[in-house]
């Protein structure tokens, strides 16, 4: 009976890893507004190591459509300047002397409905990974020396988890779609 709750406690956590990457992907996908994580992938020489943008300087929102990124050190202005332009993320920043402002662009209908797309192709990826890890699960219980009817409840109880994770996925998804299309 330990084994079997092992198999499913390992299943959920696995499953719960999936939603937690999704989330993560999903939250790169920009919906129009401005968010300090797009810039989560920058980062730039500081002092001889490449260091992550967010330990070099403060990056706000002050409103939905800016970026403000304050350097703890003026002389590393254009360094992150030019680290913005390099990581090619379709910014195109300004630096005032104190800090670096980036306007997002509004998104084009086009646009929003190639992002709505590449959200999808991420939960896709997230509904693989579940099923994924009810199949190991389920393959375990079948080795284990138990009797049929508690592999049969056993293999139901994994299937729930897995109608569970599934809605979790639609419901995350849905929020998303709704954010990149809404105007």
């Amino acid at each position: 009976m330990e084994e079997i709750e092992f198999i499913i406690e390992a299943c959920k956590e696995s499953m719960s890893n999936s939603i937690d990457h999704l989330e993560k992907e999903l939250i790169n996908i920009r919906a129009g507004k401005a968010n300090p994580s797009m810039l989560s992938s920058i980062k730039l020489d500081y002092y001889g190591s490449m260091t992550p943008l967010s330990q070099i300087a403060n990056i706000n929102t002050p409103d939905a459509q800016t970026i403000s990124i304050q350097p703890w050190e003026k002389d590393k202005l254009q360094d992150i300047e030019k680290a913005i332009m390099v990581a090619n993320l379709g910014f195109n920043p300004m630096n005032n002397g104190e800090s670096v402002i980036i306007t997002i662009p509004p998104l084009t209908e086009e646009r929003r409905k190639e992002l709505v797309k590449i959200a999808k192709s991420e939960v896709e990826q997230a509904k693989i990974s579940i099923r994924n890890s009810r199949k190991e699960a389920n393959n375990d219980i079948k080795k284990i020396e138990i009797s049929t009817d508690q592999k049969s409840i056993s293999e139901d109880d994994i299937q729930n988890l897995t109608d569970e994770f599934i809605r979790k996925i639609d419901k995350i998804y849905s929020i998303k779609e709704k954010e990149i299309l809404s105007v």
